[in-house]
């Protein structure tokens, strides 16, 4: 299940976790933003990957500081730091491979 995360707490959910945590920037207005998040928390269940949701809307701090311009935007970052990236709704596998997860 995904958590929420803020500007408030975003260094701490994200940038200071012992685990690799993959962001979904998104807006509620955003259509492929809904249809990308099953997809999302079926790769974070089979990957053990902790799922965090940024709502660029009301977190706009975060969303400037990495550069997000269109959504959904997938970042995975491992030992606080962005590892790849995803942009847009795609599918599972597709999402995979953009974020470094599928194997070769």
């Amino acid at each position: 299940m995904a958590i929420d995360v803020t500007d408030a707490t975003f260094e701490n959910e994200v940038l200071q976790s012992g685990e690799p945590v993959l962001v979904d920037f998104w807006a509620e207005w955003c259509g492929p933003c809904h249809a990308v998040a099953p997809v999302l928390e079926r790769i974070a269940e089979e990957r053990k990957i902790k799922l965090v949701k940024v709502n660029i809307d009301e977190n706009q701090d975060v969303a400037l500081r990495y550069g997000i311009q269109s959504i959904p935007n997938m970042i995975l970052f491992e030992g606080g730091q962005p590892k790849a990236n995803a942009v847009g709704a795609m599918p599972k596998g597709m999402l995979e491979r953009s974020l470094g997860l599928a194997e070769s």
